[in-house]
């Protein structure tokens, strides 16, 4: 099976042709860097995503508080980080990195406050 796709590591976003067998991948061809390869492989047998989103925010001037990953999740796990992220509800004051919550979806990556909130005075 051929696979067509985009490399989106640097911007010259090369059209690449993946051969893939199975599960693996035999060749990928059109690639302007040896990065492509190394996309390739990654995104055709475990792709992965950085997540942002917000979560509620309370005692605090905005309602929402920005959150993101510290590291990409796998991209079938997506679905279950949100689900537990649209749960959670923070008090402010809140830091910049601060861990909103540890182990997001058992994927080993926690979920961080992607800036910092004061608490109303």
């Amino acid at each position: 099976m051929i696979k067509e796709m985009v490399c989106i590591i640097c911007p010259m976003s090369c059209r690449m042709s993946v051969e893939m067998d199975k599960k693996k991948v035999i060749s990928v061809s059109h690639n302007g860097c040896v990065r492509g390869v190394k996309y390739a492989n990654e995104e055709m047998t475990n792709p992965t995503r950085m997540v942002t989103s917000t979560v509620v925010l309370k005692n605090a001037a905005l309602t929402r508080l920005p959150v993101m990953t510290q590291a990409p999740v796998p991209k079938r796990k997506v679905a279950d980080v949100m689900k537990q992220i649209n749960k959670v509800k923070v008090k402010a004051p809140v830091k910049m990195y601060d861990v909103i919550i540890e182990n997001v979806a058992r994927t080993g990556v926690n979920v961080v406050a992607s800036r910092s909130m004061d608490a109303i005075k």
